[in-house]
C-alpha cells in the first residue's frame, strides 16, 4: 500500500477530517498520522476514519502530541534516557499512540528508540561534505572521533532502549499492532546500523519490525558511515515498510522523489507488495511538487 504522512499538511489544518480529505484528494486511500498531530485534530480524524474517508496505515510516535506540546517532537521523551521520569513519560505516551492506533485501525507504529549523549557530529560532518572536504584529514579525524565515542557510550542507552521495547512489544502484541524500529539520520541516535540486526533479534519478529527511512539512510551514506543498499539488504528479513523522501546532497531530506540523489531504482528489488510505503514529505512543498514526486516514485516501484 502507498500512504502519505500528515507531516506534510497537519500544521495547516485545524480540522482533522479536512486534513485527511486533502490527502485522499491526492489519490491516497491510506494516510500515516505523524508525530505532529495535535489533540484538537483527533475528533475530525476519528470522524473521517469512521465515515470511510480514508484508512490509516501507520502512526508515528508520539501521536497525538503530549499535552502542552504544539509542534512535532518525536524525541521529546527518549527510551534511552538515564532519567527514569523521562522513560516513564516515553512509555505512557507510546501507550497512548498504541491506543489511538487501535481506534483508527492502523497496522504499525513507527518508533525512535533514543540516542547517546554526545555533541552533534552529524551537522558538523555534513558541513564539511558540503564544502567538498570529505576527503580531508579534518573530516577523517572527526569521523573517527565520532565512531569511537559512539562505541564507548552506547552500552547503557542500548540496554535501556531494549528494555523499553521489550515491554512495549508485549503491549503492542496484545493489541495486534506492530512496532517499526526506524533507522535514524543523526549519528548519535540508536541503534547504529552495525548493531541493527543483533538489536532486532532480541524481540519477537512478528511484532517488532524494521522500518527503513530512505532519506535517513542516504544521509549516512553521504557521510560514509553506511552503504545504503547494503544496509537495506541486511535488514530485508525484518523489513515492514518505508518512509519515502529524497535527499538533496548531502543532507537536505524530505524532498520529493526524483529531486535528490537517492537511486530509487536500486532500492526497488527490496520493495514487496506487502510493505507499507509512506511518503514523508516536507511541510513546505506545494501540491504540484508532491504530485510529481509521487508519480516519479510509483513509476519506478510500481502502483500497488
Amino acid at each position: 500500500m502507498y500512504s502519505l504522512s500528515t507531516c506534510w499538511n497537519s500544521h495547516r489544518h485545524i480540522d482533522g477530517r479536512a486534513m485527511l480529505e486533502e490527502i485522499r484528494d491526492l489519490g491516497f486511500d491510506h494516510a500515516e498520522l505523524s508525530h505532529g498531530i495535535r489533540i484538537s485534530l483527533l475528533p475530525g480524524i476519528l470522524e473521517a476514519v469512521g465515515a470511510g474517508v480514508i484508512k490509516i496505515s501507520t502512526l508515528h510516535n508520539f501521536c497525538p502530541l503530549p499535552m502542552g506540546i504544539t509542534h512535532a517532537a518525536p524525541n521529546i521523551y527518549k527510551f534511552s534516557s538515564d532519567d527514569r521520569r523521562e522513560r516513564d513519560n516515553a512509555y505512557r505516551q507510546t501507550i497512548k499512540t498504541l491506543e489511538l492506533a487501535v481506534k483508527v485501525g492502523a497496522k504499525l507504529v513507527v518508533l525512535h528508540t533514543g540516542s547517546i549523549e554526545m555533541k552533534d557530529y552529524t551537522d558538523r560532518l555534513l558541513e564539511l561534505v558540503e564544502k567538498g572536504e570529505k576527503d580531508t584529514p579534518k573530516f577523517q579525524k572527526l569521523s573517527e572521533e565520532c565512531a569511537e565515542k559512539r562505541e564507548a557510550k552506547k552500552e547503557k542507552p542500548m540496554q535501556l532502549a531494549s528494555e523499553m521495547i521489550q515491554t512495549l512489544a508485549e503491549q503492542a502484541g496484545m493489541r495486534g499492532i506492530m512496532l517499526g524500529i526506524e533507522n535514524r539520520e543523526a549519528l548519535e541516535e540508536i541503534p547504529f546500523e552495525t548493531d541493527f540486526n543483533l538489536f532486532m533479534r532480541q524481540f519477537p519478529a512478528r511484532t517488532v519490525r524494521y522500518w527503513h527511512d530512505c532519506g535517513h539512510a542516504q544521509i549516512k551514506h553521504n557521510l560514509g558511515f553506511i552503504d545504503h543498499l547494503m544496509h537495506l539488504e541486511n535488514m530485508v528479513d525484518r523489513l515492514q515498510g518505508f518512509h519515502i523522501h529524497d535527499v538533496k546532497f548531502p543532507g537536505q531530506d524530505h524532498c520529493p522523489p526524483g529531486t535528490g540523489t537517492i537511486a530509487f531504482d536500486q532500492l526497488a528489488p527490496f520493495v514487496k507488495p506487502e510493505h507499507i510505503k509512506v511518503f514523508e514529505l516536507s511541510p513546505g512543498l506545494p501540491v504540484e511538487d508532491v504530485r510529481q514526486g509521487i508519480a516519479h516514485l510509483k513509476a519506478i516501484w510500481g502502483l500497488d
